[in-house]
């Protein structure tokens, strides 16, 4: 009985994680000309889709006095931004091909994504 339970109990730990890491969807937020983006605990929205040859004005604006926060990365567009606490700092980026950038903290323990697409 008890490796019946053991193996029940086993496949459900195996579904959960599937889902939680896999099937879980992020929201993607169109850009046109500008984005405030809260850094607090991470980055919200952490996805953004923009167009390609547009350039665009990223407001990020952190809430979390944690040091992994205070900068931000943008190896792709070679950006390297310190965010003082509760202050917006304007990033402007311009894409010129299409593709997933990444942004992260300067940790790279956060995550957030820069999608160009026509």
């Amino acid at each position: 009985m008890d490796k019946i339970l053991v193996g029940l109990f086993s496949v459900a730990g195996m579904f959960f994680t599937y889902w939680f890491f896999l099937m879980k969807k992020e929201d993607v937020i169109s850009v046109t000309d500008s984005v405030d983006i809260t850094v607090e605990g991470g980055y919200s929205p952490n996805i953004i889709s923009i167009s390609l040859g547009k350039t665009i004005k990223i407001n990020f604006f952190r809430k979390d006095p944690s040091s992994c926060l205070e900068e931000v990365v943008l190896g792709d567009f070679k950006i390297r931004k310190y965010l003082p606490l509760n202050q917006k700092i304007t990033i402007e980026v311009t894409a010129k091909e299409k593709g997933e950038f990444a942004f992260t903290c300067g940790m790279g323990m956060f995550h957030g994504k820069i999608v160009v697409s026509d």
